[in-house]
């Protein structure tokens, strides 16, 4: 029954990542700061992947799902 949950979790993970294919990661960061009045500069860091990750992710659930009715 774990790796059945495992196995899902894999497949819906690699759904995710088909769908969304990048993220971004927005820092804040503290430039100057003169007594009452802060300066600050905010940075965008993207993340990106590819769909294949997610395929693999898909086809890597599949076999734990599989494996696991094997065994019982």
């Amino acid at each position: 029954m774990k790796a059945k949950a495992i196995g899902i979790m894999v497949i819906v993970i690699g759904i995710i990542m088909i769908l969304i294919t990048s993220l971004d990661l927005k820092t804040t960061e503290k430039v100057a700061d003169l007594g009452p009045v802060q300066i600050n500069k905010q940075e965008n860091h993207p993340i990106h992947w590819s769909p294949i990750i997610g395929i693999v992710l898909i086809v890597g659930g599949i076999v734990i799902i599989v494996t696991d009715k094997n065994k019982t």
